[in-house]
């Protein structure tokens, strides 16, 4: 690789690094909580089941709506999912087909006896503002495009870190630290080896992290392309005034595909559904498919089952790289990895922010090994 190359390179890791570092910190610092957002709920939730005999008999979900829209009249249901681990069900109801979130109400309803537990929506607690920090920054669809972006641009400072920190490592042997030279010097070697040694767990949070800020465009894609052939007998019919039972309609979502068990509901009408249907979302029931959605159109006016398709590859896509961006689906060992791994790239973050703020007030221009006058602690600076 010639100077000049490596020159290129180190414009593009330096720029990428800089635009992108302190949108980075802000994930990370807000993506620590969030790993363990199961664990911690579990400490703090105040919506706990209260004490009821093993074997008494679960409500219906059409009880359960009930329950919910008597407590919001004027609303209408929205949405339904079901606990992984309790008798719970959450409803969400609101004003229209698709308010936006602040008018909207979920209610976690204990199916043994259709009784609220909680009112979701009034969780504004130190997770709730970490969640949208870490999605959105309170900015909606912009911030979450927004992040992107700059989850792309990591992407490319990362890939471009690595090619110049090859000519890099020619000189000196992996993870060689020289804490006997200059305060810089060490950091800047710090700095390149839990690049090197973070390299593949930041590639894979930060691509699916970006996959995960395309969820609204990609939604909207599958409904105009996927679900709208699904639906097509049924193009202009209106939203039903009445619905058919929901209890009805997962039972024949279930039976056109056996072994698979509902994950929620969407009701006629909202993103994902269409006006006419509810679209029983379903996922498998081993730990390889768990993760797989497939919707069941149900026909919510005559409860009569209507199509079923495997989601396309984009949304599987955005479907896996939920679990691989939090570590969620390796349980606690995995998430501790997760936070580790989280913390480096802090140390890796700020130590480029250091080595830059450092080149700047010194004014020098330090070799990392001789003949090359531009290092990859350098670009990060």
């Amino acid at each position: 690789m010639t100077n000049r190359t490596i020159r290129v390179w180190t414009l593009i890791h330096k720029w990428t690094s800089l635009i992108c570092t302190v949108f980075m910190l802000l994930l990370c610092l807000t993506g620590l909580p969030l790993i363990f957002h199961d664990e911690i709920e579990a400490l703090t939730a105040e919506h706990t089941l209260p004490p009821m005999p093993a074997e008494t008999p679960l409500k219906s979900l059409d009880e359960a709506v009930a329950t919910a829209l008597a407590t919001y009249p004027g609303e209408r249901p929205l949405f339904l999912s079901f606990d992984e681990d309790r008798p719970v069900v959450n409803v969400t109801t609101g004003p229209g087909a698709r308010p936006p979130v602040s008018q909207m109400h979920i209610s976690a309803i204990d199916l043994r006896s259709t009784r609220i537990l909680a009112d979701l929506n009034d969780d504004k607690g130190f997770m709730h503002v970490m969640l949208r920090l870490h999605v959105d920054m309170f900015a909606g669809l912009p911030g979450e495009l927004f992040l992107g972006f700059m989850g792309f641009l990591l992407f490319v400072a990362t890939v471009s870190g690595v090619v110049i920190y090859a000519p890099f490592m020619r000189k000196l042997s992996f993870g060689t630290v020289r804490a006997g030279r200059s305060r810089r010097l060490k950091w800047l070697d710090l700095h390149n080896m839990l690049g090197i040694v973070t390299l593949m767990w930041v590639v894979v949070v930060g691509l699916t992290g970006v996959i995960n800020t395309l969820s609204v465009p990609l939604v909207a894609y599958w409904r105009s392309n996927e679900l709208a052939a699904m639906i097509a007998p049924y193009q202009g019919k209106p939203v039903p005034e009445r619905f058919a039972s929901v209890d009805a309609a997962v039972r024949t979502a279930m039976e056109a595909a056996p072994g698979m068990r509902p994950q929620f509901i969407a009701f006629p009408g909202v993103r994902f559904s269409s006006n006419h249907h509810y679209a029983v979302w379903l996922k498998g029931a081993t730990p390889a498919t768990n993760r797989i959605l497939t919707p069941a159109l149900i026909d919510a006016e005559t409860g009569a089952f209507t199509d079923m398709r495997s989601m396309p590859w984009y949304m599987l896509a955005l479907r896996l790289s939920q679990p691989l961006h939090f570590g969620d689906y390796g349980g606690l060992p995995m998430k501790i990895l997760w936070a580790v791994l989280d913390v480096l790239t802090i140390v890796i973050l700020g130590s480029g922010l250091y080595l830059w703020f450092a080149r700047r007030r010194t004014a020098q221009d330090h070799a990392a090994a001789p003949g090359l006058r531009t290092t990859v602690g350098e670009a990060a600076e």
